[in-house]
C-alpha cells in the first residue's frame, strides 16, 4: 500500500475523510476515500502500489478485460455497449469535422471501441497495459496496441484521443496528462469519460455506489475538480456529454452490493431520478469531457 500526501490537483497536503468503501469485486477489503480540504478532489488513500494493484483486477467479472463473461448484468452491459459504440463513433466523427482520421484509445481493453472505429474508416492505435486484453485486441484489430504511453513516443499526433472510464484507474495523473498533450494534434480533441461522484446515484448509494470501485479507481472525479486538473496541463474544457445508460448499469451493480441481490426496479427508479436531476445540474452519473489544447 502507498499513501498519497499531496493532492494531485492543487498540491494541498491536508485531507478529510469522505467515505469508507468495500471492494466487492475481488478482495472484500475496505478502503478509505479522502477529500482534499482545499479543492475537494477525492482519491482512494491509501491505495495499492504499482506492484500489488494488478491482483485487484483478477476477476472474471471485470468486463472490459473479458469478452465472454456470463450473467444477465454482463449481457446487458454488452447489449448497451453495442449501441453506445455507434454513438461514440458518431461523436468522434463530428469532432473531427465529419471525416475519418487517426485515433488513439488509451486503456482500449479487448478493442471493442477501436474495432468499430476501424470499420468506420479510422486509423486506429490502442494502449492497453493488461497482457491478456492486449492480446485479444491485437488479434481482433491487427493494429498497433502498445502496453504503455511511453511506447508511443515519437509517433505522429492523433486527431482524437479517448479514455473511456480509464482516467480514474491511472495513479500518476500529473505524469500521464502531459503525455496525452504531446500525443494530441494541435486541433485534435481529447475525450475523457469518468464517473461523477457528485451525481444523484452516488449520493443515493453512498458507500455502495459501484462506480467508486475501490481500489481499482484511484481517483473520483467531479466537474469542479477535473477542469482545473487539465487546465494546469494546458488543456481547455470545451464541452461535456452525458452517458445516460451508466446511471442504470451502476445502479444495478450498486443494489447488488447493497443487498446481495440485484434490484432491477430500484435500479431503474434511481437511474431515471439521476438523469432527471442531472438535466438541471449537469451532474450525470458519468460524463464525457471534451478537451482541446489551450
Amino acid at each position: 500500500m502507498e499513501t498519497i500526501s499531496q493532492c494531485p490537483v492543487c498540491g494541498n497536503r491536508t485531507f478529510d475523510s469522505f467515505l469508507a468503501c468495500k471492494d466487492y469485486l475481488v478482495s472484500n477489503q475496505n478502503f478509505a476515500i479522502q477529500q482534499c480540504q482545499q479543492c475537494s478532489f477525492r482519491l482512494t488513500n491509501p491505495r495499492p502500489d504499482a506492484d500489488s494493484v494488478g491482483s485487484y483486477y483478477k476477476s472474471e467479472q471485470y468486463i472490459s478485460h473479458n469478452d465472454e463473461s456470463s450473467g444477465l448484468l454482463n449481457t446487458a452491459y454488452r447489449l448497451v455497449r453495442n449501441y453506445t459504440l455507434k454513438s461514440k463513433l458518431n461523436l468522434i466523427r463530428k469532432l473531427n469535422g465529419n471525416k475519418q482520421g487517426t485515433i488513439l484509445d488509451v486503456g482500449c481493453g479487448t478493442g471493442a471501441f477501436l474495432e468499430s472505429c476501424q470499420l468506420g474508416g479510422w486509423q486506429v492505435t490502442g494502449m492497453e497495459p493488461d497482457d491478456d486484453a492486449r492480446a485479444l485486441a491485437l488479434k481482433k484489430l491487427q493494429a498497433e496496441i502498445k502496453p504503455d504511453l511511453k511506447s508511443l513516443a515519437g509517433v505522429k499526433p492523433f486527431n482524437i484521443i479517448t479514455l473511456w472510464h480509464v482516467l480514474e484507474h491511472i495513479p500518476t495523473l500529473n505524469e500521464t496528462i502531459p503525455q496525452l498533450h504531446k500525443l494530441l494534434a494541435e486541433q485534435g480533441t481529447l475525450l475523457i469519460a469518468v464517473p461523477n461522484s457528485d451525481s444523484y446515484d452516488a449520493r443515493a448509494f453512498k458507500q455502495y455506489w459501484a462506480a467508486y470501485d475501490v481500489p481499482r479507481h484511484s481517483h473520483h472525479f467531479t466537474p469542479s475538480t477535473i477542469e482545473p486538473l487539465f487546465k494546469k496541463h494546458s488543456f481547455k474544457l470545451v464541452g461535456q456529454r452525458p452517458m445516460l445508460f451508466d446511471a442504470f448499469y451502476i445502479a444495478m451493480l450498486s443494489t447488488r452490493y447493497q443487498t446481495g441481490k440485484t434490484n432491477y426496479l430500484k435500479s431503474v427508479q434511481i437511474g431515471l431520478s439521476s438523469n432527471a436531476e442531472a438535466k438541471h445540474t449537469g451532474n450525470y452519473s458519468s460524463l464525457i469531457y471534451l478537451f482541446k489544447k489551450d
